[in-house]
Formats: structure tokens, C-alpha cells, sequence
């Protein structure tokens, strides 16, 4: 990604006309660097493969059941309280925000 400094001064029309070939051609091979300046490791630390083996972690949070005072939306899957139910055309249960 190219980084642009938004405070230098901006050029006129008649100053990009005037640059030389070679002055093109040297601020082109510039903008093109081929080093990148990239930490390997901490690039790898935040990555997870998919179907990683997750077979030695617990459940760490208590599982609540739907209280009755409460319906899972048929469109959005979450458990919201009835005061938000509504019904669709082919009878099922949604919350407002689905609606």
C-alpha cells in the first residue's frame, strides 16, 4: 500500500507536465519496493486454521435454558424476550427487529 502524505504541498498542472521521463520512472521503481516489512511471528500468532483440534477445551460459560418468558426468532436464531415476538406470514415466530 502506497503511503501518501496529505500536508506536502499539491502540484500544479503545469508541474506534473514538466517531470522528466527519469523522474518518473525513479519515483514509479520506489512506490513498487518489493521489501515488505512484516513480522512473521506475529502474524502467525493470531491465526487459527479451520477444523482445528479443539477436543482438549472446556465449556467455560453456563448454559441457560429459554426461560418462558422468552422465544428464539426463526430467522436471526437469537433468544429474545416475548415482548419483542411477532408473527410472519407462514406463522412463525420473529423478532421485531427480523419483522
Amino acid at each position: 500500500m502506497a503511503i501518501t502524505d496529505y500536508d506536502t504541498p499539491r502540484r500544479t498542472v503545469g508541474d506534473i507536465d514538466e517531470d522528466s521521463l527519469e523522474e518518473l520512472q525513479a519515483r514509479r521503481a520506489a512506490a513498487q519496493s518489493p521489501l515488505v516489512d512484516v513480522d512473521e511471528t506475529e502474524a502467525i500468532e493470531g491465526f487459527e486454521l479451520p477444523g482445528a483440534d479443539l477436543s482438549n477445551e472446556e465449556l467455560t460459560m453456563s448454559v441457560v435454558p429459554i426461560l418462558a418468558d422468552e422465544f428464539r426468532c426463526s430467522r436471526c436464531f437469537l433468544v429474545h424476550h416475548r415482548s419483542q415476538r411477532t408473527i410472519d406470514r407462514n406463522n412463525r415466530d420473529i423478532c421485531t427487529e427480523c419483522a
